[in-house]
């Protein structure tokens, strides 16, 4: 335990060991727009015409319909702020077909254990 945490802990007990407000600049987007924003992203994670949602596209968002002016490293924190992960799979091709993917996880390729391949005697 470091020195501040047990002087706090010595002052106040559990409670002095809970989160304080932190200084700072205050967010410039109000609740509502923190709202607003969130189903933006919900909506738009996943391109219809293929690919995904960037940063770049929430910030320009941010700016054209929140009025807001951020920079791509605020947005990050932002999306951070709202519990969004930034880590993303691969973009699905509008083309992809579910069903072929599924036909060919079946097929048995020897390589599985539990689907081996046709014998070789």
């Amino acid at each position: 335990m470091n020195f501040n945490a047990e002087w706090y802990y010595l002052a106040d007990g559990l409670d002095g060991l809970l989160d304080k407000p932190k200084p700072g600049r205050p967010n410039q987007l109000s609740p509502h727009q923190l709202e607003q924003l969130k189903k933006f992203i919900e909506k738009n994670a996943i391109k219809q015409d293929g690919g995904r949602l960037i940063v770049e596209d929430i910030r320009v968002y941010i700016c054209n319909d929140l009025h807001v002016s951020y920079s791509l490293a605020n947005v990050y924190r932002l999306l951070h702020a709202l519990d969004f992960s930034w880590i993303t799979s691969r973009s699905k091709r509008p083309e992809q077909s579910d069903e072929a993917q599924a036909v060919f996880k079946k097929l048995p390729d020897g390589n599985d254990p539990s689907h081996p391949g046709p014998s070789s005697t």
